[in-house]
């Protein structure tokens, strides 16, 4: 039978010591089979926690049938197969989505497969030997690989139900579809990226590793293919851009060529880190420890009204550990991840400051670019000048607060700590504003100002400081026909859930071109 007959129930409370299914069978005691739309936890009152539910309850004798999101297939007349450059969420949802329509496709890797790039990683972190093809940033799978498979978005978009469900498929826990702050953890989407990579090529999308693209072959203002570092030329009048938000030299070589970029607002900052379980005794007071709760997380923000700058908490990872994440041997970047038990003692996230493009670097297009390359090298001299190799540089919070240099402690960081005035190495607006920023957070969330929290540089990379523009309707440059900007790198996503979802908008636009009278999907 269809789930032709069924509720909703919106916002049911149950609390940490009750059984959903106990209170589902008092409140109607017939009734069939139910799935959890969401689940959140509710801590924010002084009573105890409870978990909040949207629920759909099949009528006795019914079923509820999983949506599969079908993407019907079809023959694509003409044209040679689309280019994706970058193997990031974007560029694997454009590959994904265009496979499903029956559009054969390649896609081009500066880096390794997935497996590959954790010996790189590894040696990076232990003897800060940097692999300039396989880092935290760069190879198969993006940044997004290595900061927690977070799946978090503030977007509102179709195409989010369809990312989950192949997330799923793939691997991922099921509980992605449902739960209000979704992660895969590390070592989950580690496992579950090569299993999407080996669909896709028996879909019809070949994959090249360890095959930068550095060029693209121009005729006039139409894209006509790519060139590799390797002098072989690919050739498609459709080019997706999804090389991701490290791809400095890329941006470069698009301003040279005139390809329409713009300067964007962007924010940088430190990552924070706490005992995991300050942050929990914080958010769930006498509740703390209760096994059902888990690693607690938070979110917080500060606007300054007068000048338009905000101070906010970005990428939080509850039992989560901090990362070297550079891709320049001369610069340190820091960055989060949890895996997916959340089983580290540590809780971090960064917090970070906007920097308003036109205010700080107007009429300088590549001054964001600029400004977080200096900031970088910076915070690489001062480990180097404090007696370091390759640890990041750490600086307690309270010594921060107070204008200091003081010992550090060791965190979860496998890169190691090295002690460096943070508050001096930033510039001093951003210094000051996360002073005030973090007073507003120790007012919400009592006990963050800690002793026993301490903050590591620099936080850098939470998007890029360039936009690549494109036309909003066929989504390609609004300078070069056949160049489709995609994702976090072109100024069009903040995470792997909104990256996903523009390659998807991406391949459908592809797949309108080539299959004419192509049927328009909901997801």
């Amino acid at each position: 039978m269809n789930n032709a007959m069924s509720r909703i129930i919106q916002n049911l409370e149950i609390g940490i010591d009750e059984d959903l299914a106990e209170r589902l069978q008092w409140m109607f005691p017939e009734h069939g089979p139910y799935r959890i739309l969401r689940q959140s936890v509710d801590a924010r009152r002084r009573h105890s926690p409870k978990f909040v539910y949207s629920l759909e309850v099949a009528e006795p004798g019914e079923t509820l049938e999983e949506k599969q999101y079908l993407v019907p297939r079809a023959t694509q007349k003409s044209g040679a197969r689309p280019i994706i450059i970058g193997s990031g969420p974007a560029g694997l949802f454009a590959a994904l989505r265009l496979v499903e329509r029956g559009i054969p496709c390649l896609l081009l890797e500066r880096g390794g497969p997935a497996e590959d790039r954790i010996r790189g990683i590894n040696r990076y972190w232990r003897y800060g030997e940097l692999d300039r093809r396989n880092n935290v940033c760069f190879g198969e799978g993006g940044a997004g690989l290595y900061s927690d498979g977070k799946l978090i978005t503030r977007i509102k978009s179709p195409h989010i139900p369809y990312v989950l469900q192949r997330l799923v498929k793939f691997g991922a826990p099921a509980e992605i579809q449902f739960i209000s702050n979704p992660h895969v953890g590390s070592d989950k989407i580690r496992r579950l990226i090569p299993k999407m990579r080996e669909y896709l090529r028996s879909q019809g999308c070949e994959i090249k590793f360890n095959e930068q693209v550095t060029e693209l072959v121009v005729r006039g203002q139409q894209i006509t293919g790519v060139k590799t570092e390797n002098g072989s030329i690919y050739e498609s009048d459709h080019v997706v851009l999804a090389t991701g938000h490290s791809s400095t030299d890329m941006l470069e070589h698009l301003h040279q060529i005139g390809v329409h970029l713009e300067g964007k607002s962007f924010a940088m900052g430190v990552r924070i880190e706490h005992p995991q379980a300050e942050i929990n005794q914080i958010q769930y007071r006498e509740f703390a420890g209760h096994p059902k709760l888990g690693s607690a997380n938070y979110r917080l923000t500060y606007h300054d009204e007068k000048t338009k700058t905000g101070v906010y908490s970005f990428c939080m990872c509850p039992g989560g550990y901090v990362l070297s994440s550079g891709t320049e041997a001369d610069g340190v970047v820091c960055n989060g991840m949890s895996n997916f038990n959340r089983n580290s003692p540590f809780a971090n996230s960064a917090i970070v400051v906007t920097v308003d493009h036109e205010q700080n670097f107007a009429g300088d297009l590549m001054g964001g670019l600029k400004f977080r390359e200096s900031l970088e090298r910076q915070a690489y001299s001062a480990v180097r000048a404090a007696g370091g190799t390759k640890q990041l540089p750490t600086q307690r919070l309270s010594d921060f607060m107070a204008g200091k240099l003081g010992p550090v402690s060791k965190g979860s960081s496998p890169s190691g700590e090295k002690p460096v005035r943070l508050d001096e190495l930033l510039p001093k607006f951003m210094s000051q504003y996360f002073r005030r920023g973090l007073e507003e957070f120790e007012g919400k969330m009592s006990g963050f100002i800690s002793e026993r929290a301490q903050l590591y540089g620099v936080e850098s990379r939470t998007s890029c400081p360039i936009r690549v523009t494109r036309d909003e309707t066929t989504l390609q440059s609004l300078s070069h026909q056949g160049l489709y900007p995609c994702g976090e790198g072109a100024g069009y996503a903040g995470g792997i859930t909104s990256a996903a979802c523009d390659g998807i908008r991406i391949a459908e636009r592809i797949a309108e071109a080539l299959i004419p009278g192509l049927e328009k999907l909901p997801y």
